[in-house]
């Protein structure tokens, strides 16, 4: 469909993304002022080119060849594309970390996350985020992997990081990601340091 101005950059941009990525026309306030990218996010869900999650807030799903339906949004992506829109600094609750690295197979009714916004729900179908406000002096200065990577462990506790939740945590975390989470993690407990360390460590070698 041809779009005119704005709405097709907008749209050339939303085709860059990953499927699943959310996001809300905050992310996109290089291209048009607020009102109008908002206006133009609204026409593509009603035209089915992007799916509204909860109002403000879409992604592109992605389809399952497996299961010949779209899946269901990710909402640790949700979560984040809010954080953006009201400039909040969150952090994953521990239970919520375990449930975004698979270190828990437990099905989340609610992925509840620590905010220094203030307290507020969103529901998709049957399943809720909840943001807790919280003084987040200790995750004001953290990067998002490392306030995952704290969050999980501090979830997983001391004496239960095994070398099985070590190689799981290794699909989530690069070897790009090694530099600033152990420099942010520093200050972290010495087991807690240790534990990530042999995240980015394989067979004894770095990774």
């Amino acid at each position: 469909m041809s779009r005119p101005g704005y709405s097709k950059e907008l749209e050339q941009r939303i085709n860059t993304l990953n499927k699943g990525e959310a996001f809300s026309a905050y992310d996109f306030l290089d291209i048009g002022p607020a009102g109008a990218i908002n206006r133009a996010l609204s026409r593509f869900a009603d035209e089915g080119a992007i799916r509204r999650i909860i109002q403000g807030v879409y992604d592109q799903p992605e389809f399952s060849n497996f299961l010949q339906e779209y899946t269901a949004p990710q909402m640790d992506q949700v979560a984040h594309a809010l954080a953006r829109r009201f400039k909040w600094t969150i952090a994953p609750s521990e239970d919520t970390a375990l449930n975004i690295l698979h270190l828990s197979t437990q099905v989340p009714a609610a992925w509840v996350y620590v905010s220094d916004g203030p307290y507020r729900s969103y529901r998709y179908n049957n399943t809720e985020i909840n943001f807790k406000h919280k003084t987040t002096r200790e995750i004001k200065n953290l990067s998002d992997k490392t306030l995952l990577m704290i969050q999980a462990l501090r979830g997983l506790g001391k004496d239960h990081v095994t070398e099985e939740s070590v190689k799981i945590m290794r699909r989530f975390f690069s070897k790009d990601d090694r530099e600033i989470i152990m420099k942010e993690m520093q200050s972290a407990p010495t087991w807690m340091y240790s534990a990530a360390a042999k995240v980015f460590t394989k067979d004894g070698d770095d990774q």
